[in-house]
């Protein structure tokens, strides 16, 4: 696809739709982008595509997690932690990835898509979760006066943060999509405390994979800076419309939106494998 005015409005609307979604589940929005550039660039190498999904993942989370910020959503000293224990696992996906062949790069993304998807399926909403009786007790108060109390493992997500850089960054879809669930299911969070918190663990996470991609050189081949700078700008206004969204939204809709979103892009891209 040529890089003209038309490729440029097509990834701008691309861009807000991703950024405006990928914010409202909280999953900066890699986990749809990666696989539709995967369909759109047919013959452009995974470490190309990945490294354009992880900007545009970047631009996302940032945008969306000073919405957040300002909302007062995010479970900050949570965040800092989780997000400190991505960083190896970033450094490690972006690199490995230049190693794997395309059509296998394009099943492992639609079996990923699609175990998350049934994951989310089973457990569904944080209320169904039992309260947890470990970890340091937090208590939120958002910017409307909504109250949120339970309990997180530092150590446990810390744990699960390790595995959801490398995963996230090897796959280009940012990690929402992996650190949402785990965060609800796996550490008792509050649904919309757990997407804020996700946003602002993205931006220390896809931060860190961009920087190694741009030292490897991935946004020097067919017009990955362009491309990237085209699709950051779209998703960092649908990060606004998602976050605005994402208050009048229930929690169990916000589930079902990325459980049905994972399932249709799994299934599409395992057609064209």
């Amino acid at each position: 696809m040529p890089f003209d005015v038309e490729t440029i409005a097509v990834l701008g609307a691309l861009g807000v739709g991703v950024g405006a979604v990928g914010t409202l589940v909280g999953a900066g929005g890699g986990f749809l982008l990666a696989p539709v550039l995967l369909l759109l660039y047919p013959h452009d190498s995974p470490q190309t595509l990945t490294s354009i999904s992880l900007a545009a993942v970047l631009a996302n989370s940032a945008s969306g997690s000073v919405a957040y910020l300002r909302q007062r959503r995010v479970d900050v000293r949570s965040g800092l932690v989780f997000g400190a224990a991505t960083l190896p696992g970033s450094v490690g996906g972006a690199l490995a990835v230049s190693a794997v062949p395309r059509h296998v790069f394009d099943a492992i993304m639609a079996g990923a898509l699609g175990a998350v998807a049934v994951w989310i399926a089973r457990h569904g909403s944080g209320q169904r979760i039992a309260r947890r009786r470990d970890g340091t007790e937090r208590r939120l108060v958002d910017a409307g006066g909504t109250e949120w109390t339970y309990r997180v493992s530092l150590r446990r997500g810390a744990f699960y943060s390790v595995f959801v850089g490398f995963a996230s960054s090897f796959l280009g879809i940012g990690g929402g999509v992996f650190h949402v669930p785990i965060l609800v299911a796996g550490l008792g969070f509050p649904t919309h405390v757990a997407t804020a918190t996700s946003h602002f663990v993205l931006v220390l996470m896809s931060g860190t994979a961009v920087i190694t991609h741009a030292v490897e050189g991935s946004y020097s081949v067919g017009h990955g800076l362009r491309r990237s700078i085209v699709l950051a700008a779209g998703v960092a206004v649908g990060a606004q419309i998602g976050a605005r969204l994402s208050l009048r939204v229930p929690a169990r809709a916000i589930e079902r939106l990325l459980a049905a979103a994972l399932v249709l892009v799994a299934v599409r891209l395992a057609i064209f494998v």
